[in-house]
């Protein structure tokens, strides 16, 4: 096995645990109420708002299922040898994509950390379903390698959800105030996602 084959074997591995780790974290809060610190932050007519709520969890939920389900799509010999299997994933993930995109545009109105965050967080959501809606439209007119495209932007955008917690553990770790980084980090969580999304498909070419 030469090194490059080795090196993206091991992000492929890397990327997965990092995935399977923050879907149940996701996933858990559909299943435990009011246990997320970000509430810390919103008003307590916003955390009593039963529609907010319902919003919330629905997003951060299939937000999860899309991020445990869309990194095995990167595995090749699963597309090859089960391609059932490959599909019936990714039907799963463009459905959980469009309704946590859809909630997650929805909740970003109410972002902490103002106009910086909501636009943001609003840009990501936005991106997200248009990628995604993307990639079903290619695969569904037969042009795999748009479907790849598109699907590679749209997991960048779905692993924000990892990066965004990354970032705000280490600007715990470093002492930066929740009301300083957050903002910052509405936008860096899925910026360099997509660069390196961008990048890695004008390699493949």
């Amino acid at each position: 096995m030469n090194t490059s084959k080795e090196s993206r074997n091991i992000s492929l591995i890397l990327m997965a645990i990092l995935a399977i780790i923050v879907s149940l974290y996701g996933l858990g809060f559909a299943f435990i109420p009011g246990v997320d610190g970000i509430f810390k932050s919103k008003s307590p007519e916003l955390i009593a708002s039963t529609f907010y709520i319902t919003m919330f969890y629905t997003h951060t939920g299939l937000g999860g299922l899309a991020l445990l389900v869309g990194f095995s799509q990167f595995f090749k010999k699963l597309r090859l040898k089960r391609l059932k299997l490959h599909k019936t994933l990714g039907k799963i993930y463009v459905i959980s994509v469009l309704i946590s995109g859809a909630t997650g545009l929805y909740i970003a109105y109410y972002a902490t950390g103002g106009i910086v965050s909501i636009t943001g967080f609003s840009a990501l959501a936005i991106l997200w379903l248009y990628t995604t809606i993307m990639a079903f439209i290619s695969i569904r007119k037969g042009n795999i390698d748009a479907h790849q495209r598109w699907m590679i932007c749209s997991y960048a955008l779905c692993f924000a959800a990892v990066t965004l917690r990354i970032y705000l553990g280490l600007s715990v770790a470093l002492g930066i105030a929740f009301a300083t980084s957050y903002p910052i980090i509405s936008w860096l969580c899925w910026v360099p996602n997509m660069v390196f999304a961008l990048y890695k498909i004008k390699k493949i070419g």
